[in-house]
Parts: C-alpha cells; sequence; structure tokens
C-alpha cells in the first residue's frame, strides 16, 4: 500500500510541475554571439523552465542611441532586461538582438542613428530617407535575419512556431523582415517607423508594399503619447481593406513626453502585457 502512495504521489508532483512550467524560467539571461556576415553580434536570450520546445520571439529594436541619449538613458541593455522575463514567464524564448553599433554589439560599426543623423547633417532629410531605408533592406536586415536563423536553431525553439517584434525604426524593419519570412507566426509592431512615417514617402511606399504581403497576422501598437500615429493607423487600415488578419491598439498617454509615449513598450510593460500575449497565444502554437 506505502508502494502504491508514493507513486501515487510522485505521479502528482510531476503533474504539478507540468502545470505550472509555463509560469517559470530557467534564469538568465544568457549571452549569445551571433554571426552576421562579417559582424558578431552580442544577445540576450532568455528561455521558459523545461525541455520545450518552446516558441519563440526575435526583439528587432530601434535604431540606436546617440552618445547623448547613451548618458541620458543608460546602456540599451536595460530595455532587454525589461522585458525578457516577462515573456519567459508566459512560456516564450525571448531573443533580443543587437544589432550593429548597438550596446554590446557597439563595436561591430556604427549604430542606424548616428548614420541617420550624420547623412541628415550633411545632405538633407531626401538623403536621410534614402538612407534610412537603403539601411532597413540591407545591414540592418541582414543582422535581423541571422538573428532569426539563430533563433530557429535553437533545440529548444520549435522553427515553425516563431514571431518578430519590433519598436519605432525596428518596428519597421519586423514589417519587412515578415514580408520576406512567410513562415512567422505572428507580428507585433510597437511606435512603428516614429516620425520616419510622416517625413519619408519612400519609407511610407515600402512599408505599405510590405504589408499586403505579409501572411501573420500584425498587432500594431502606440500609446496615445507618441512623436506620431500615422504608420499604424495607415498600414492597419490596409490591413483591413485586403482582408488580412490585422490588430490596431492605442493606449492611454504613458509618463509626460512624447519620448515617453514612444518608448511605451519598455515603460508599459505592464499595461499591454495582457493583450500582446492573448494576441500571441492565440496565433502561435502551443
Amino acid at each position: 500500500m506505502t508502494k502504491v502512495y508514493a507513486f501515487v504521489l510522485a505521479l502528482l508532483i510531476l503533474t504539478l510541475t507540468s502545470a505550472t512550467a509555463w509560469g517559470q524560467t530557467s534564469g538568465g539571461p544568457e549571452t549569445v554571439l551571433i554571426q552576421s556576415g562579417s559582424a558578431t553580434l552580442h544577445a540576450m536570450l532568455w528561455r521558459p523552465q523545461g525541455r520545450g520546445p518552446f516558441p519563440g520571439i526575435l526583439l528587432n529594436h530601434g535604431s540606436g542611441r546617440t552618445r547623448e541619449d547613451l548618458e541620458r538613458l543608460g546602456p540599451y541593455e536595460q530595455n532587454a532586461e525589461k522585458l525578457g522575463p516577462v515573456f519567459a514567464r508566459h512560456g516564450y524564448v525571448f531573443l533580443y538582438l543587437f544589432r550593429r553599433g548597438v550596446g554590446p554589439s557597439a563595436d561591430q560599426g556604427v549604430n542606424a542613428v548616428d548614420l541617420m543623423n550624420s547623412e541628415s547633417a550633411t545632405r538633407g532629410q531626401d538623403a536621410r530617407n534614402a538612407l534610412q531605408l537603403q539601411s532597413l533592406e540591407n545591414r540592418e536586415m541582414t543582422d535581423a535575419l541571422s538573428g532569426l536563423k539563430f533563433l530557429r536553431a535553437l533545440p529548444y525553439v520549435d522553427p515553425q512556431d516563431v514571431a518578430a517584434m519590433g519598436q519605432s525604426f525596428g518596428g519597421s524593419l519586423a514589417v519587412l523582415l515578415a514580408e520576406r519570412e512567410p513562415n512567422l507566426r505572428a507580428v507585433v509592431v510597437f511606435s512603428g517607423a516614429g516620425y520616419s512615417f510622416d517625413r519619408s514617402p519612400e519609407l511610407r511606399t515600402r512599408l505599405l508594399a510590405a504589408v499586403d504581403r505579409i501572411s501573420a497576422p500584425v498587432f500594431f501598437i502606440h500609446a496615445e503619447n507618441d512623436y506620431s500615429l500615422s504608420s499604424s493607423k495607415v498600414l492597419d487600415a490596409r490591413r483591413k481593406e485586403i482582408g488580412k488578419p490585422h490588430r490596431l491598439k492605442i493606449y492611454p498617454p504613458i509618463g509626460h513626453t512624447l519620448e515617453d509615449g514612444h518608448d511605451f513598450l519598455y515603460q508599459g510593460v505592464s499595461i499591454w502585457e495582457p493583450d500582446v500575449f492573448a494576441f500571441l497565444d492565440e496565433n502561435m502554437r502551443r
């Protein structure tokens, strides 16, 4: 009889462990290196507890920070640490890739914001617009594709169950990435394109063409006090017009400035968390 009780107790413990595994993480983050052409990029990786396979998320950050912004706001790694544990707790492997010139990948080239600022100062807005789109389609895309390849190759990630997220410049990158990668399960865009959508006809045209070809559901997100809401309103309306899965949510203002609103991804985690994970859980295999 004692053996029977012991067996039942062991089975109960196993069941409870399995049932709570999604709410646990394996700790972390793990720092990993990802080769992207001639560049060696750093990334921070979080994973849930257990063997998997788990769904995976690639986060595409913004264009980077100027030296002044780094002094004012601190290192980019702090942003990653606000997100990674949350995704792991919800059962997702989360890869925060630092593209060339950003964070611990700062020695791998000049970041996009410094390149664009320099181009704007020397040659004007039109030249900046051209450089921005060229960077998104080439150098930044190469890095994002390398991160996606790395994520899909992890033994505890289901390579067919991966989504892309992005914020600001990285939101534009996530849209263009999803156009190229039809097997992505979902796309989440925070503060997409920033104010560039209003200032760059080339970027508007390119993103409109991209959303036409994305097969995965796309969730566009802003805080009301973002620099601009145009990109998500226009792109979401286009998705609705062509009958493709879409969602748009504009949250109440956060903080006190336009910059605070633009950083809603990092400042409003507890606010968007229920909606984003409901969207991901609905569209990704669990």
